[in-house]
Order: C-alpha cells, then sequence, then structure tokens
C-alpha cells in the first residue's frame, strides 16, 4: 500500500513515515499541497495523510482539486487546530476522517487501515454491481473472434471453473463478464480481484474475510469476496502472482466449497463459480514450483486462451469504431470515423500492448484530431516496440517492450507498469525474470 503524506513541519511528516514504513506501508513525502499535487500526478496512492495548514495550497485547497480533477482517493486530515467548522468543510471536499495534533501514531494507523478497508469495500460493491456486458462487448467479428464467442456461447450454461489465458490487454476481464452475463448466475454478483494488485499480508483477508478482533487492528468482522461472490462468479484475476500459502487454502476451498473467516470458527458454504485469468504461464511455473500443479487442475477446467491484437488484425477496425462510440461520449465529441489512410496505419501496427494499447491509442487521437475525421496523422503509435526484435518469438518482444517502456519513464515501475497493462508486481517479476538492468 501506498500513502503520501503531507505536512509542512518536517519532524511530524518524517515520523509518520517512519510509523507506517515499520508497518508495511510504502509512503511519500510532500511538504505542501502543491508539492502534493504533483506526486498525485505522477503517482497511484491507496491514501494520503494531509495537513490543514500549510504555506501554499492547504488542505482544503488541495481536497477541492482532488474531488474536481485530482485522484480519487481516501484522505485522513490532521490539524493542530480543533476547529470543527474546518472539520466539517473537509468532510464536505471528501476527506473521510479528521484527526487532531498531537495524535497517537497507533490511533493514526487504526484509522488508516479503516479508510483504506472501506474503499476496498466500496469498489468490491461497484463490481457487484456493474451493469454487465453481453456477447456483443467481445468486438469483432474475424475468425479467432467467432471461435471464442461459439466457447463462450457453450460453457456459460455451466458453472464449470473457466481459466482465461493471454498477454496483458487482451480482454481476460471483458470475457470473464460476458461469461457471467450470459450464465444462469446473470443478476448475481460477480467479484473480481487482482491478485498482483493487493499486498500479500492482506490478500488472505480480503479473499476469506475476518472475525472482530482476529489480528490487530480487525475492529469489526469483514466479509470476505469468497462470501460475497456466493451464488456468482468469483473472478480472480493475475492467479499466476498468487502467493504458494494462498494456493494451497484456495484449492481446499475449491474442493471443500466452503470457507472460514480469519479468526472464525464458523464454516460457511460457497456455491459461486470461479473464473481465473493469467498472462503468465501456468505450466511454466508449475515446473520451476512456483503453481500448484493441483490447483491448476481445479482452475483449468474450461480454458480460453485469448490471442494479441496483431493476430486477429481483422478486429482491429471494429475496435476502433467501438472507441470512436466510446470517447464521443465521454468527450463530447462527434468525431465520424478514420480515414482509409489512419486505418492503414493502425494495421501496419504490431500492438504490444493489445487492445489496451489500442485504446490508448484511439483516446490521443480524440485528443489531437481538430476536425470530425481522424487522420492517420493524428494516429500516435510512438516508436514500434518490436523493431529490434530478431527471433520474433513471445518473450523477445515482451522483454523489449520492457526495456522500452522502463526507458521511456526513466525508470519509473509504476508508469512503465501502466502502460504495459502490467500490475506493479508483475512488471517487477518479469525484471527479475529477465535480469533486465535499469
Amino acid at each position: 500500500m501506498k500513502i503520501l503524506v503531507v505536512d509542512d513541519e518536517k519532524n511530524i511528516r518524517e515520523s509518520v513515515i517512519k510509523f507506517l514504513t515499520i508497518n508495511g506501508f510504502e509512503a511519500l513525502p510532500a511538504n505542501n499541497g502543491l508539492a502534493a499535487k504533483r506526486l498525485m500526478e505522477e503517482n497511484v496512492f491507496d491514501a494520503c495523510i494531509m495537513d490543514l495548514k500549510m504555506p501554499g495550497m492547504d488542505g482544503l485547497e488541495l481536497l477541492g482539486w482532488m474531488k474536481n480533477e485530482g485522484p480519487s482517493l481516501p484522505v485522513i486530515m490532521i490539524s493542530a487546530y480543533q476547529d470543527v467548522k474546518d472539520a466539517v468543510e473537509a468532510m464536505k471536499l471528501g476527506a473521510k476522517d479528521y484527526i487532531v495534533k498531537p495524535f497517537d501514531p497507533e490511533e493514526l494507523l487504526l484509522r488508516l487501515n479503516r479508510i483504506i478497508e472501506e474503499n476496498m469495500t466500496k469498489m468490491r460493491i461497484s463490481s457487484m454491481n456493474y451493469s454487465g456486458s453481453s456477447m456483443e462487448n467481445f468486438i469483432g467479428n474475424g475468425t479467432k473472434a467467432r471461435e471464442i464467442k461459439k466457447t463462450i456461447g457453450k460453457i456459460s450454461g455451466t458453472k464449470a471453473n473457466v481459466l482465461i489465458t493471454g498477454e496483458s490487454g487482451t480482454g481476460k476481464e471483458v470475457t470473464a463478464r460476458m461469461i457471467h452475463n450470459l450464465s444462469d448466475m446473470k443478476g448475481k454478483p460477480f467479484v473480481a480481484i487482482n491478485m498482483g494488485g493487493i499486498p500479500d499480508n492482506l490478500l488472505e483477508s480480503e479473499l476469506f474475510g475476518y472475525e472482530k478482533g482476529a489480528f490487530t487492528g480487525a475492529e469489526a468482522r469483514k466479509t470476505g469476496l469468497f462470501e460475497l461472490a456466493k451464488d456468482g462468479t468469483l473472478f480472480l484475476d493475475e492467479i499466476g502472482d498468487l502467493p504458494m500459502h494462498l494456493q494451497v487454502k484456495i484449492l481446499r476451498t475449491l474442493q471443500e466449497k466452503k470457507i472460514q473467516r480469519l479468526g472464525g470458527l464458523q464454516v460457511i458454504p460457497i456455491n459461486s463459480r470461479i473464473i481465473s485469468a493469467t498472462n503468465r504461464n501456468l505450466e511454466e511455473l508449475i515446473k520451476e514450483n512456483k503453481f500448484r500443479e493441483d490447483l491448476y487442475f481445479r482452475l483449468n477446467i474450461i480454458r480460453i486462451e485469448l490471442p494479441p491484437l496483431r493476430e486477429r488484425k481483422d478486429d482491429i477496425t471494429a475496435l476502433a469504431e467501438y472507441f470512436i462510440n466510446k470517447f464521443n461520449t465521454s468527450m463530447d465529441r462527434k468525431i465520424k470515423a478514420l480515414t482509409k489512410e489512419a486505418i492503414e496505419r493502425l494495421m501496419s501496427y504490431d500492438f504490444p500492448g493489445n487492445i489496451r494499447e489500442l485504446e490508448n491509442i484511439m483516446e490521443r487521437a480524440f485528443i489531437f484530431c481538430e476536425s470530425e475525421i481522424i487522420d492517420a496523422r493524428d494516429i500516435d503509435l510512438k516508436e514500434k516496440k518490436t523493431k529490434h526484435i530478431k527471433s520474433g518469438r513471445l518473450k523477445d518482444m515482451e522483454y523489449e517492450a520492457i526495456v522500452e517502456a522502463l526507458r521511456r519513464w526513466n525508470g519509473n515501475r509504476t508508469h512503465a507498469a501502466k502502460e504495459l497493462g502490467f500490475t506493479r508486481r508483475t512488471l517487477i517479476n518479469k525484471i527479475k525474470e529477465y535480469g533486465i538492468e535499469e
């Protein structure tokens, strides 16, 4: 978890950061609102602790910017002044909590964990209430797209576990949602979790929940995702990043069809369908003793391999048109189409970032297009990441893409991972796997 600490008092700022680091957080400092604003524009944070009174942009001004333009993340406001009016104003602007200096660090930690948990719960509920998609949302009518749609149609009437594999950005979650929404479970919860996006020490409690008092900071019972997905679908994204000790527990859960919350004695039956996804080679991970073979067989009842976009170029035009409609709505534009030259430019590209990269390219095209037609000059493909590749093997392409992304972002792993469609943890694993020197 990454926390931004904003305070103009150096001693307080450094003390809070040291305390958070000891307790397993990654914390970055900012000595005023403007510095915090820059950091928020360059990083992804899970929460923010900010002072109210600061020179330049103060806490209330920073909250106002976050509410209107900045990132949406939970905030604890701290102040040396016990002013009810300021506290109310901070809450109106989006602060989740307010604490007065001097404060007990343990109390701050409890409140921080609480607002992070509340934010995670909000995201889980958002996933459950997703309006859903239908078969039409798997855009394209090329040969491979038709085969995938046919497979989804066949398996949607069953509750068999499904493993979706493919490179990052190929549409694994879209496929999972389609399976759910075409099944008898449509209208029941679809709960998604990215295994690579949650720290190992929080992942178990996210999946299984916990009882009050199960550990320090467990102030109330928490319902886990397995329980939330009861009778619906639980989508385990980035399953290849699952720690070994949790692989054992999930295998037992799939075998016994029941769970227990951490610190609890009650046995809770589950009847959810499990759809998992990964961009990693699970067979290789099994050989390296990094993934359990018995869990693999439990997850891999039905396998759907999503092809990279470079292998389904007959769908590029349809996908581009879909993004035109999407961005016309979100940006209030009236772009009508792409020129023949623009389409040819897209067709000449290999899309190492797949559909997600095409979406980013189309979004940039909307920003720079000055007419109602997107021309080739509006299509910014940067440089081809595969231009130095000789063998053409998938791993070579991935290696080059990672090296180029890290170079463009001056070694910033968070930004590089976002561009590549990886989680930060997945990128770190791949850097180690390929022996990339930054």
